[in-house]
């Protein structure tokens, strides 16, 4: 048997077998949302493989119950590419997420605005990336899939329904494109020029690699980010991890309203509002 299957047999034994269909993951400063969902936690310690919790502001931990009434997979924390050097760090636990039943992948991400007008408690929804690092998480794999299409990698109807239950509830959230900047340390204010020549909206140091992990196991994605700082050479604000996460909950309620209205829609594949514009 696979680890995948392996663990997933683990975690239907605790969590009880109903699939879920949404698996979502959560960024820095943006774990206490686990305490949203009805459900059963597990330590990521007990999931060989799983993130081993080498960044503060995660929660360690898979979450697998209702949210909304629907029943969703929260992984409470990621494994980023700066901590060992690893692009494909998260491809075990999506590999679970598959597993166990899912087919939809919705990331957040804590990131800096390159944008004067989106400011801090910002969010926004990703149309398309920037993959800056030049890094992927599919080298090596010995496969053809490898070859894996991008065009709407953040799925046009995913992003419509997140669109529709922004409007819905009244709450603001950009559209914009995602640049992934390898990290661990944050972006010199020439990098960030370069970034914004290149057309990027926000940056940050996660989600591209499972973007294009999720697209490979046949997941539809999506993804928004919450804006903790503009970035370097934008403003006086001064920008550290601590920072990031002192201020992610600024972002993390209008997140949470989002997903919150978004995920009865997307769950009954409700046909969506207009597409709206990248």
């Amino acid at each position: 048997m696979s680890r995948s299957a392996d663990l997933g047999r683990l975690i239907r034994d605790r969590a009880g077998a109903e699939p879920p269909s949404i698996a979502l993951i959560l960024g820095s400063g943006l774990g206490h949302l686990t305490a949203a969902v009805d459900g059963v936690t597990i330590p990521y310690a007990d999931l060989e493989g799983f993130p081993g919790g080498h960044v503060s502001g995660h929660t360690k931990a898979l979450v697998i119950g209702d949210l909304e009434g629907v029943r969703v997979a929260v992984l409470g924390g990621r494994a980023h590419y700066y901590e060992e050097g690893r692009a494909d760090a998260m491809r075990l636990p999506l590999e679970v997420m598959c597993a166990l039943g899912c087919e939809t992948l919705l990331a957040t991400n804590a990131a800096g605005s390159l944008d004067p007008g989106m400011v801090t408690g910002s969010i926004m929804c990703l149309t398309d990336h920037i993959n800056f690092s030049g890094l992927n998480p599919l080298i090596g794999e010995a496969t053809d899939s490898r070859f894996v299409p991008m065009k709407d990698a953040y799925d046009p109807a995913l992003r419509a329904h997140l669109a529709g239950a922004a409007a819905d509830t009244g709450t603001g959230m950009h559209q914009g494109i995602y640049a992934w900047y390898s990290g661990p340390s944050f972006e010199t204010p020439a990098e960030i020029r370069a970034i914004r020549m290149l057309g990027a909206d926000a940056v940050g140091m996660s989600t591209v690699p499972e973007i294009i992990l999720g697209r490979f196991l046949g997941l539809r994605c999506a993804a928004i980010s919450t804006i903790t700082n503009m970035a370097a050479g934008l403003s006086d604000e001064p920008i550290s991890h601590e920072h990031t996460k002192e201020m992610a909950p600024l972002g993390a309620a209008k997140l949470e309203t989002v997903l919150r209205a978004a995920l009865p829609r997307i769950a009954a594949g409700e046909a969506c509002p207009p597409s709206p514009d990248p």
